[in-house]
């Protein structure tokens, strides 16, 4: 997504080794007791998942590339899951982690939590392969959902969509989906035509029936004038997947999963199609998305001759949301990539001078150093620079990305 494992390395290094760890894809031990399990950083999502369900238990880390990415991955980019709230980030749900050093080996005592000076494992998350190779973590693990319950709201306009999402997020309800589809992206990707905006819920758990969740956030919806309409809620299910997999919810659910399928369908046909995803407190919400939107809409005219712009939230926070911006446009045959740079350079100086985060999920790579650059307080650049001096002093850890070689 980001350019964090292109070998652009310029004329300063000879070449570049590529590092395959998907042999080491074992569950190495699970502990029932404290639900947790140590886990080689090659595997896969199904292969870790698949190892994991005899036990009763999940790792509940879903990301949208859950098919083709492993867990050191997801450490190592700080990725998010497709759940919306609590437990999303795999930060979360790291217990320890050990990791090859060009120094030697590094390995966090296994913790349920410690005030013991900085954490050991925040240097390693999110070091897109800079400071070591993760090898294996111990995670927190959940036991598998029983109950779940599914709906979807439709809003007069995106705004009050925005507003009944901010209180579902502040009112403890903890939905374990709350995706708020603009009127654009609701259209593609619930199929639902003539709504200004799409709220997808629900809601799960391995312990009790979830009705009375979906029956209060279905009042705050309300609150903010919003309609589930006739037969939009699915009921309590304990047969799995059931629920997600009906109305508008489930079609989006369906899109969700086929959608970097139909991406690179999109880019063969000679499209140009990104997205560009961000977090930032509700205060500021308004200004990002009305600056994104506008600058986004402006670029692709003039660099595309037009195109789609949409916006939807992939995951809440009770201080703000996380936006991700969605762009489709015709594409000039063989200027394609210049046409994307230019589309992604504006509008991430829009995302970074109205206060958001230069990506929530997606990692820095190199795709996304500049703003990342200036992103940073620079006393923490000084001491990451410190740090990869230390663990690799000959700089041969995926050099260019988070700093410069």
């Amino acid at each position: 997504m980001v350019g964090g494992i292109e070998a652009r390395l310029g004329d300063q290094y000879p070449g570049a080794v590529s590092i395959d760890l998907t042999a080491m894809d074992r569950v190495l031990e699970v502990d029932p007791i404290s639900l947790s399990a140590r886990i080689q950083g090659g595997g896969l999502g199904p292969a870790i998942e698949e190892q994991l369900k005899p036990h009763g238990l999940t790792l509940r880390h879903f990301p949208q590339s859950f098919e083709f990415s492993s867990l050191g991955g997801w450490l190592a980019t700080r990725a998010g899951g497709h759940f919306a709230t609590v437990y999303t980030h795999i930060d979360d749900l790291t217990e320890s982690i050990r990791a090859v050093t060009p120094i030697g080996i590094t390995e966090s005592r296994r913790l349920p939590g410690s005030g013991a000076g900085p954490s050991p494992d925040r240097m390693l998350l999110g070091s897109e392969g800079t400071l070591g190779i993760i090898t294996e973590a111990w995670m927190r693990l959940q036991r598998r959902p029983r109950w779940r319950a599914t709906a979807s709201v439709r809003f007069a306009g995106f705004e009050s969509g925005v507003a009944a999402t901010r209180a579902l997020s502040q009112s403890g309800l903890f939905p374990s989906n709350c995706r708020l589809l603009d009127g654009g992206e609701a259209m593609i990707s619930a199929g639902t035509g003539g709504v200004g905006a799409l709220l997808v819920l629900g809601f799960e758990s391995a312990d009790h029936p979830v009705s009375a969740w979906m029956d209060r956030a279905l009042e705050v919806c309300r609150d903010h004038a919003g309609d589930a309409g006739e037969g939009a809620r699915v009921s309590d299910s304990e047969i799995e997947g059931k629920s997600s997999r009906e109305g508008a919810a489930g079609t989006w659910r369906s899109s969700f999963v086929r959608a970097p399928y139909t991406r690179d369908a999109l880019i063969r046909m000679g499209l140009v199609v990104d997205t560009f995803e961000t977090a930032v407190t509700w205060d500021r919400f308004d200004e990002l998305h009305r600056g994104v939107m506008a600058e986004a809409r402006r670029v692709v005219d003039e660099v595309c001759g037009g195109g789609i712009v949409t916006c939807r939230f992939t995951h809440v926070y009770p201080d703000g949301p996380a936006p991700y911006f969605s762009v489709i446009a015709p594409g000039r045959w063989g200027d394609q990539v210049a046409q994307w740079d230019e589309i992604k350079a504006a509008v991430s100086e829009v995302v970074a001078g109205a206060g958001g985060t230069i990506t929530h999920h997606h990692a820095t790579g190199r795709d996304h150093r500049p703003w990342y650059d200036r992103q940073r307080p620079d006393v923490f650049a000084a001491a990451l620079r410190a740090a990869k001096s230390a663990l690799d002093p000959a700089g041969v850890l995926n050099p260019g990305v988070l700093l410069s070689p």
